[in-house]
């Protein structure tokens, strides 16, 4: 039993979905949960380690309910690039031609660097989707591995598709699919630490005008297999509302809904143009939309003016890095600029929800033989809690508070604040730094990109 006790908290943001902060507190952490918080309870604590917070404030680890880690490797891209008038061509000319020149170290490095970089923002859980056609089996290894060895929280899946080989591609990532979620039932149920309550997964698949019916079929088939939930794209652009239209004489969710894929495990990207329909059926359903605004204004394709509809709305990337506090200020600056009804509370509530699709999804853990199981909770500072916390150095020139802590994010708190994560109760950055030689993976992750830029060129 290892304890770890925040001392001196200057301000402690206990929950950002409905604000509550707390002044001159303790945190007590136990393993991977907080056990105790409040004004000294850490004084008579027999601890392991102590944190000096003095000054800092302390709030919970952001979540990105929504990334590409498969991206890791592309910014700033000098591959040969043809035109990208739409929202397919940069697909077809960018996106597809970087997932199919991935091999294993290239994905592993990737994740590795996604995952420190999410870590630096403060982000101490990522829900990512892959894609390397490539280098399909195992592929999901490999990006555990750069979760387990930053000690980042995550779920991945690999997206099923029919886009580059057909009916064999879909088995082949269906196969990827179920194998990994049941590495991981597996190793729960032996009692491995390998995994150690880190890592989950999904079903994935890419968006529906890339899958056949019978891949739907194969999806809906794995989660009954598996137990868990899809992972999507659907309507990021209308032409993928088209293709449904055109092929098989439905609305995307309707023609998921058709196949049982539509559940509270559900985890839906973008949704720009989903029908009246559509939305109904995702809130009767309980299931999560995730809105990735800078991606969504970087490929031109619109904005989804009914964020407002959707009963569960969270946050994502889709890529683009893992910062939370710049997506949340982007989200909100583009609703203000869109002539949106959403405020600042809102995003912020968005933004919690990824905690939400966490507890849906990880499994509740047995603590005491002849106990019941406990559900696994996340994203607050409080009792019983999974210890993901952030320390940050922001000053305030005006007062913090519970009334205004959403403008506090939309217009002040950053990433740049960050200073110490803590990750199922264990310090994974602290005062900036690594516990590793992060240099020298920031090194290797640009000799594999530049590998994979030369595998594109020959990709066409």
């Amino acid at each position: 039993m290892a304890v770890t006790v925040v001392k001196n908290i200057g301000k402690a943001i206990l929950d950002f979905g409905t604000p509550e902060i707390l002044s001159g507190v303790d945190i007590v952490i136990t393993d991977d949960r907080i056990t105790d918080i409040g004004p000294n309870v850490g004084r008579d604590a027999s601890a392991d380690k102590v944190i000096d917070a003095a000054g800092s404030i302390v709030h919970p680890g952001l979540v990105c309910s929504h990334h590409h880690y498969y991206s890791g490797l592309s910014r700033g891209v000098t591959a040969d690039i043809g035109p990208t008038p739409d929202f397919i061509s940069t697909l077809q000319q960018l996106w597809w031609r970087i997932d199919r020149a991935l091999d294993e170290e290239s994905v592993y490095y990737s994740s590795l660097i996604c995952s420190m970089d999410a870590i630096k923002a403060g982000t101490t859980s990522v829900i990512d989707h892959h894609s390397s056609p490539s280098y399909i089996g195992g592929s999901l290894d490999a990006i555990r591995r750069g979760f387990l060895e930053t000690g980042l929280r995550g779920m991945t899946c690999f997206e099923m598709t029919n886009r580059n080989g057909g009916e064999a591609e879909l088995e082949k990532g269906l196969e990827e699919n179920i194998r990994f979620a049941k590495q991981l039932d597996a190793e729960r149920k032996s009692g491995e630490k390998i995994e150690n309550g880190l890592m989950e997964a999904s079903i994935g698949g890419h968006a529906p005008f890339t899958i056949s019916d019978r891949g739907l079929r194969l999806m809906a088939e794995a989660m009954q297999e598996t137990g868990r939930g899809i992972h999507m794209h659907l309507a990021e652009d209308l032409y993928d509302v088209s293709v449904s239209h055109h092929q098989y004489r439905k609305d995307l969710v309707v023609r998921l809904n058709d196949f049982g894929l539509i559940n509270d495990k559900s985890i839906l990207v973008h949704g720009i143009y989903l029908s009246p329909e559509d939305i109904d059926i995702i809130n009767r359903a309980d299931a999560f939309l995730v809105h990735n605004a800078r991606s969504n204004m970087n490929n031109h394709v619109g904005y989804n003016t009914e964020l407002p509809s959707f009963r569960n709305l969270a946050l994502g990337t889709d890529g683009i890095g893992a910062d939370m506090f710049e997506e949340l200020k982007f989200a909100y600056f583009k609703n203000r600029d869109a002539g949106g009804s959403f405020w600042p509370p809102d995003y912020v509530k968005a933004l919690s929800n990824g905690n939400r699709i966490l507890e849906r999804n990880f499994p509740a853990v047995v603590r005491k033989e002849g106990k019941p199981a406990e559900p696994q909770l996340f994203g607050k500072l409080k009792k019983g809690y999974k210890a993901d916390l952030v320390l940050a150095d922001y000053m305030s020139p005006t007062p913090l508070t519970d009334a205004n802590l959403a403008g506090h994010l939309a217009f002040g708190l950053n990433s740049s604040s960050v200073k110490t994560v803590v990750i199922n109760g264990r310090v994974v950055l602290e005062n900036r730094q690594f516990p590793f030689d992060a240099e020298r993976m920031y090194d290797q992750a640009a000799m594999h990109a530049e590998q994979v830029w030369k595998r594109m060129n020959s990709i066409i």
